[in-house]
């Protein structure tokens, strides 16, 4: 099997993160001044800051490796100081090399401080988007590009809205089984190499490679294009990560579970993830047992788990007297013989 590799990045340029505000997000941001041409800044970390006490003098804690927001609040305090303290106030800032700044709400700031922020090579930004709403959006985007990564080899697909990945050693089937659920109505996310990022403390989200995106590697067939040869309904871009599938040869001396579907767990960048153990046999249909796998996960999302159910009943079976004997599943046969 190949190696995971675990990857983060360290710094995005200012001119990257608002292309992708632009054409990704879908955020209306412009430059006030020449930021295009400035020296290239990075963005070195997801937090952002509003530098309402640096301007007000307090620049002992000022943290400038951060993106700089002025909203309502820190425009209203320049534009209640005379001309000389507001360019000492907004000079408190341009000290520093910070990444960029930001002014959001539709606010502009006044020729004299745009220069004061050109000279010092700042980047100005402006968007008409509120300070709570823009700041949200931009770390969210900022949470993602800073996310941890890791590759894994496996093949992500989506059934019935639950994310399946399958592992496994190399020519085990995996991408086979993928092809066989796509053929089925379901949908491929990444086959081969899955990268999955960190979102949150315990989401998992996966996608593909930009270099092998929908493509399948079926092993004595070659390569299958899943989003020519099934349309666009049949692939994914990304997907939460939810289940693993290990599928793996069997083993005649392990011993696999028989009533609770789910009881091992996996673990990618410090997250636990639920794993089903899918011994290979001849004849075994493993495409339906994912399906299944689906299911039953979706069953016990949603409060129903078909293993206590089982279990209760077995257990008021055993408290009967006539226990040992077994019985019908019905009391009475109607008239259907056939």
């Amino acid at each position: 099997m190949s190696e995971s590799r675990t990857f983060q990045k360290e710094s995005i340029t200012v001119a990257f993160m608002m292309q992708q505000l632009r054409e990704t997000v879908g955020v209306e941001i412009e430059p006030l001044n020449n930021a295009e041409e400035a020296p290239e800044r990075d963005v070195t970390e997801g937090n952002l800051h509003r530098p309402g006490l640096a301007l007000a003098g307090y620049v002992e804690l000022f943290t400038y490796q951060r993106v700089q927001i002025l909203g309502n609040t820190e425009h209203r305090y320049l534009e209640h100081l005379d001309a000389s303290k507001r360019r000492a106030a907004f000079r408190n800032v341009t000290q520093f090399e910070v990444p960029c700044i930001v002014c959001t709400a539709g606010n502009e700031i006044p020729d004299p401080l745009l220069q004061q922020a050109t000279d010092a090579g700042i980047p100005v930004y402006a968007t008409p988007l509120p300070t709570v709403r823009f700041m949200s959006t931009l770390r969210g985007f900022l949470t993602d590009q800073f996310a941890p990564q890791q590759s894994v080899h496996g093949s992500l697909v989506d059934v019935y809205g639950i994310g399946l990945l399958l592992i496994g050693k190399p020519g085990i089937g995996k991408s086979e089984v993928a092809l066989d659920l796509v053929e089925r109505g379901h949908r491929l996310v990444a086959d081969d190499v899955v990268i999955a990022t960190k979102r949150d403390e315990s989401i998992l989200m996966g996608s593909g490679t930009d270099l092998v995106q929908h493509f399948l590697e079926v092993r004595g067939l070659g390569l299958v294009d899943v989003r020519a040869m099934f349309g666009i309904r049949a692939i994914r871009f990304q997907k939460r990560i939810e289940v693993v599938v290990n599928m793996h040869l069997w083993d005649p001396d392990e011993e696999y579970t028989r009533i609770h579907m789910v009881e091992d767990t996996h673990e990618i960048l410090g997250v636990e993830l639920p794993m089903v153990q899918v011994p290979i046999i001849p004849g075994k249909n493993i495409t339906v047992i994912c399906e299944v796998i689906a299911m039953n996960y979706l069953l016990r999302h949603y409060g129903y788990d078909p293993a206590e159910v089982f279990t209760e009943r077995l257990r008021e079976r055993i408290q009967q007297d006539d226990a040992r004997r077994p019985r019908r599943g019905i009391e009475y046969f109607e008239h259907d013989y056939e």
